[in-house]
């Protein structure tokens, strides 16, 4: 148990530690943007490549959305103690890279390819007990992304993104704890992306902290036997919340 205890405290703290890291530099680049609007840019011309690259690290809550079926509605002996299914917010991480194609003065393309691990809970609530539903996968995600800049003030200026991500199963299987009859998903998933973000540029590397919220379009679930985890749903849709560090 020391294992998942100490990962989890990791989750808890790290998490925070970062977003405080991230708040300080946004608010020493915008403090700095609003003293020397006029002052000597960093990068003056980095906007101006047609094409640049970078890399990202992603920390993200996430969540399933799901929709009962009629079997849960009027149950079948002897499974008519299930009374409630909760989804339940789980941390990970991601990692990738970045390419940015720029296409006009305010407009820009974005393509971020990524690895992304997930862990996604299910918590099953029956009259006498509670049961867990673990659904571990690793993503490799390629979201596409219509990026619209403000003006450039100083040394920072805003963004807002939004676009599309196809999202295919590289782990190779789906780990399910606790049940030898468990709930299976999709290998594959698409959703929409919505987010903003600041550019803080810097002497050599522009930096920027982006939150991105993304709603999955695809039903995941791809196990409607006759069990009580699978039969009781009829479908299951992604919900993310991602703090994103780009580096460019």
């Amino acid at each position: 148990m020391q294992n998942p205890y100490l990962r989890n405290k990791f989750y808890l703290y790290g998490s925070k530690i970062i977003l405080l890291f991230v708040f300080i530099l946004a608010a020493q680049g915008i403090s700095h943007a609003q003293k020397f609007t006029y002052a000597r840019r960093n990068n003056p011309n980095y906007d101006l490549r047609k094409l640049s690259y970078g890399f990202l690290i992603g920390l993200h809550t996430t969540a399933y959305q799901i929709k009962y079926s009629d079997s849960f509605v009027r149950p079948i002996p002897p499974n008519d103690s299930l009374y409630a299914i909760e989804p339940q917010w789980s941390p990970g991480f991601a990692l990738g890279f970045i390419v940015n194609y720029r296409i006009a003065d305010f407009f820009d393309l974005r393509l971020t390819p990524n690895f992304a691990f997930y862990e996604h809970r299910l918590k099953y609530r029956f009259t006498n007990t509670t049961q867990e539903q673990l659904i571990e996968t690793v993503m490799v995600e390629v979201p596409l992304l219509l990026k619209y800049k403000s003006e450039r003030r100083g040394n920072i200026r805003m963004y807002m993104v939004g676009g599309a991500s196809v999202g295919l199963e590289a782990s190779g299987k789906k780990q399910i704890e606790n049940s030898s009859e468990g709930i299976d998903v999709q290998g594959t998933n698409i959703s929409l992306q919505m987010g903003f973000g600041f550019d803080l540029y810097y002497p050599l590397f522009k930096f920027s902290p982006e939150l991105r919220f993304s709603r999955g379009i695809t039903n995941m679930l791809d196990n409607t036997k006759y069990t009580i985890y699978g039969y009781t749903l009829s479908r299951i849709n992604t919900h993310k919340i991602t703090l994103y560090l780009l580096f460019q």
